[in-house]
């Protein structure tokens, strides 16, 4: 028999990914959401910040925690906001899991990392060079302070994510398609300095729905990414225009470090998945980020 599973942040990039793939496995799916809910009763509205309405909802099913503010500009500008989401909703939701006896899998970010000792394995000390690195990294204290007291949380850190969009700027890989596709003649600079191993939304949602229902108890951190190589985002937008046959002379390499006043973000935030795969999960990839964008592109046209 299938499992009930709740997915907070279920209308977002992640969020669709991780419910179309534990629903095409026979799962029942919470879908939860707070202003999408207005226009699509598919899903269930619930303000996570709202703890008397968040208290009332959560019983025992099984949770996937993919709501943040995953925008590191963002999180640097309104730290106070993006703090409410990053940290404080994880650490309510794993009390919850504590009390009521659910399974949570809290999704975190490779950019705990100061990104100076790649590659990093669950085990290494968290330095994050950012906001929005230091408030995932609170919400993974708040999460595995609540493990100590009993509870069956675990941690799953991921990278940079890309995937099928209702929007390019769903995503910062995503986004370089804009970029591409802007033939108006101006240009960009693009970074070409710091390496990302980006991942795609539906491996996760695979990743995800084989931990929650493993029969074992699974250990506090794990993280996944993509076993394809190293690309700088310049790398990337060499990739897709490619795949849209559209000239890229207007994007310009830019291999110097970021200035002292650019958001700092790590140089090279490799993820070990040694851990993932001592439990038995495949770390694989459906689709290497090239054959990925040769189809998604393909699709589109």
């Amino acid at each position: 028999m299938g499992k009930t599973i709740v997915v907070t942040g279920a209308s977002g990039l992640l969020g669709r990914a991780v419910v179309h793939h534990f629903q095409d496995a026979g799962d029942e799916v919470i879908k939860l959401a707070n202003s999408r809910a207005k226009k699509d009763p598919t899903y269930t509205k619930l303000d996570l910040m709202d703890v008397e309405a968040v208290n009332g909802f959560f019983g025992t099913q099984a949770q996937i925690d993919g709501a943040a503010e995953r925008r590191p500009d963002v999180a640097e500008a309104d730290p106070e906001k993006a703090a409410k989401i990053n940290a404080d909703v994880p650490a309510h939701l794993a009390a919850l899991a504590n009390q009521r006896k659910f399974l949570l899998i809290y999704i975190s970010t490779d950019y705990v990392f100061n990104g100076k000792k790649p590659p990093y394995e669950v085990g290494d000390q968290p330095d994050p060079l950012q906001m929005y690195g230091r408030q995932k990294l609170e919400g993974e204290k708040a999460v595995l302070a609540e493990r100590e007291k009993g509870a069956s949380v675990t941690v799953l850190r991921v990278p940079i994510l890309y995937g099928s969009t209702e929007y390019n700027a769903e995503s910062a890989v995503n986004i370089l398609r804009d970029v591409v596709q802007d033939q108006s003649g101006k240009q960009y600079k693009m970074d070409a300095y710091q390496v990302r191993f980006p991942t795609n939304v539906e491996d996760v949602g695979r990743v995800l729905y084989d931990l929650s229902h493993l029969d074992k108890p699974l250990p506090p951190v794990l993280h996944y990414a993509t076993p394809s190589p190293a690309l700088t985002k310049y790398d990337m937008t060499v990739i897709i225009a490619k795949h849209l046959n559209l000239p890229i002379e207007h994007v310009i390499q830019d291999t110097n470090k970021p200035g002292p006043d650019a958001t700092p973000r790590p140089e090279n935030t490799q993820l070990s998945t040694i851990a993932l795969r001592d439990l038995g999960v495949d770390v694989g990839e459906k689709k290497s980020f090239d054959e990925w964008w040769r189809d998604y592109i393909a699709q589109s046209k």
